[in-house]
This record gives structure tokens, C-alpha cells and sequence, in this order.
């Protein structure tokens, strides 16, 4: 099962970006997106940036993402 993930744009080179979430960065493709800018929030599936999400929406998604992630690992350890 894949995932789509909020990041925050942080760069871009071209069709090339980088995104991040909580200290991650990772490369991402921009090619889906109209004139996406630095400091707009994407959601990325598969390396590509999907759709954009307005900073209240993408923050709520991310705190809920860190809420799951620390209930998973209170649960396996």
C-alpha cells in the first residue's frame, strides 16, 4: 500500500523539487503542479507532487500523520 504525504516545498530546480517534512527532505517531481512555489505545501505520492494544500489543512494532515506514528511506536516497543 502506498501512501501520499504532505511536504513543504523547499526548492526547486526545474521539474525537480525537494520537500520536507519534519527535518526530511526528499526529492520530488513538480511536473503535475501550475507554477508550484517555494514554501507551498504538496501532497506527494510515488516521488510526484500531486495536488497543493493550504498550510491549516497540510499542518492538521502532519500532526495527524505524528499521531499515528507515535501510537505505532508506543504499541512496538
Amino acid at each position: 500500500m502506498c501512501l501520499a504525504v504532505p511536504l513543504k516545498i523547499t526548492s526547486i530546480d526545474g521539474m525537480d523539487a525537494v520537500g520536507e517534512k519534519d527535518g526530511v527532505r526528499r526529492k520530488i517531481r513538480i511536473d503535475l503542479l501550475k507554477d508550484p512555489k517555494v514554501g507551498e505545501y504538496v501532497i506527494v505520492h510515488a516521488g510526484f507532487a500531486i495536488e497543493r494544500l493550504n498550510e491549516e489543512q497540510a499542518l492538521l494532515d502532519l500532526e495527524a500523520a505524528r499521531e499515528v506514528e507515535d501510537a505505532l511506536r508506543e504499541l512496538y516497543s
